[in-house]
């Protein structure tokens, strides 16, 4: 049984809004324990980087989420 998209975005969301709010923590414990005893330019480029490094995952799930499963060549009569 193929998901359909409306499925697949509403799986994507919930995915989504607990990863957020995970990764949001892991990237607040690294920053308490590892970053207070470093500079000004590392704790600058650690925030970069966690600041844009939640988007990747997202980003490869993405065109998962928009894919309609008929266009796959799913075994789904139309």
């Amino acid at each position: 049984m193929a998901l359909g998209v409306r499925t697949k975005k509403l799986i994507g969301a919930a995915i989504i809004l607990v990863w957020l709010q995970v990764y949001a923590l892991l990237a607040m414990a690294i920053g308490i324990r590892v970053l207070p005893h470093a500079g000004g330019i590392l704790q600058f480029l650690y925030y970069a980087v966690a600041g844009m490094a939640w988007i990747v995952p997202i980003g490869l799930m993405l065109p998962w989420m928009s894919r309609d499963p008929l266009e796959q060549g799913g075994s789904s009569k139309r």
